[in-house]
């Protein structure tokens, strides 16, 4: 998750000790000076620094690319806080996708070239200028596609669909609730609805993002804060829903399967329910675990319902099963049935505007960090 996210997490080749990054030259050499962003420590978003490191080429088996975008994540953010166990430990450059063009090859690569537009998934090291990563872990880029949409694709997208249609199987005429529907997983989630016929979406969202939901197909969009979604569910359909996408956790958890019609599925990928401000809550952390959901193998029984657990950042060895749904994904943006969804570019000098626009809910789609400040300012002021 994004697993958010759920957060969602990267797959990653690399232990924890090796987070994706240019090492310095063998013989001593000098080696080329690089722009990085890194976690100093846990706590607020001043713990992330622009910092400088010295690369070298890629080790065999490894390409090394230049970054030109990245995404950010919902796990981003509670790793900054220390709640996100895939994360090593500071000091360390976070980030799990990327986007860039292969500059260098290492021995024994043949499936990549120089010049490559790829796009990357890896458990952390991605926020830098130039990584070095196994060529496992990269993708090409279909044609047509941004840098920008390209670093908001994997994580978020692979989510969505092991979630919809892996775990869900979800069919035409069911329905589905999406929470925080506005966000990158549930952006991808409304698309990959789209993509089956006559599937009925709910979605919450705070009410000045549901002209947005609207026209991206959510056709029962909830404000959250406002009134009980649960309740306005009922009211729309009686007997619940088919399938519910749980990012928050705690007691919500327990209201997703509570909506389930018979034969339904919860699938619980996040706890963003932990995060209430720039800084680890205790008090929450206490709630959200006292209220957490649980049930028995003999209640689930009674209840003739499923309930599935889903952490993107645990596939680290399921590269075949990443690269097959990367590749139905990319044949899907092909087709031009699925295309991310951009909030805001923010430059890595403004990383800390980047965590606030999402940890603040103010984003409309993925937010993306790139090494240097956009030419065309595409990044909102204000929502």
């Amino acid at each position: 998750m994004s697993a958010e996210p759920a957060p969602a997490a990267a797959a990653a080749a690399a232990p924890p000790e090796q987070a994706p990054g240019p090492e310095p030259p063998a013989g001593g050499g000098e080696a080329a000076e690089h722009r990085a962003l890194v976690l100093t420590g846990f706590g607020g978003y001043e713990k992330l620094k622009v910092q400088a490191r010295r690369g070298g080429g890629p080790r065999p088996g490894e390409v090394s690319v230049r970054v030109r975008a990245c995404g950010l994540n919902f796990a981003d953010l509670m790793a900054r806080q220390g709640l996100y166990d895939r994360l090593p430990p500071p000091p360390v450059c976070p980030g799990m996708e990327c986007a860039g063009t292969v500059r260098a090859l290492g021995d024994g690569v043949r499936d990549r070239q120089v010049g490559d537009k790829v796009m990357v998934l890896a458990r952390s090291g991605l926020w830098q200028e130039v990584v070095n990563v196994p060529a496992s872990q990269t993708f090409l880029m279909p044609e047509g596609m941004s840098f920008e949409e390209a670093a908001a694709l994997l994580v978020n997208y692979i989510t969505a669909y092991m979630i919809l249609f892996d775990f869900g199987n979800l069919r035409p005429n069911q329905s589905v609730l999406i929470h925080m529907a506005a966000g990158g997983v549930g952006t991808a989630a409304i698309q990959l609805c789209k993509t089956v016929e006559n599937v009925t979406i709910f979605g919450t969202a705070s009410a000045s993002k549901h002209d947005s939901l609207k026209e991206s197909g959510v056709a029962h969009p909830i404000d959250y804060r406002t009134t009980d979604y649960a309740e306005e569910v009922r009211k729309i359909s009686p007997k619940g829903v088919d399938i519910v996408l749980d990012p928050l956790g705690g007691s919500d958890t327990s209201k997703a399967f509570n909506l389930l019609k018979p034969m339904g599925k919860l699938i619980t990928y996040g706890v963003a329910n932990l995060l209430t401000g720039q800084k680890k809550n205790l008090m929450a952390m206490a709630k959200t675990w006292w209220n957490q959901f649980s049930i028995n193998a003999l209640q689930l029984l009674h209840h003739n319902k499923a309930v599935c657990g889903y952490h993107l950042g645990y596939m680290d060895e399921e590269f075949e099963l990443v690269r097959g749904v990367v590749a139905k994904l990319v044949n899907l943006y092909s087709q031009g049935k699925i295309k991310p969804k951009i909030d805001s570019v923010w430059p890595f000098d403004q990383v800390a505007d980047a965590m606030r626009q999402m940890q603040e809910k103010k984003n409309v789609g993925k937010v993306i960090l790139v090494p240097e400040a956009p030419k065309e300012e595409s990044k909102k002021e204000e929502n």
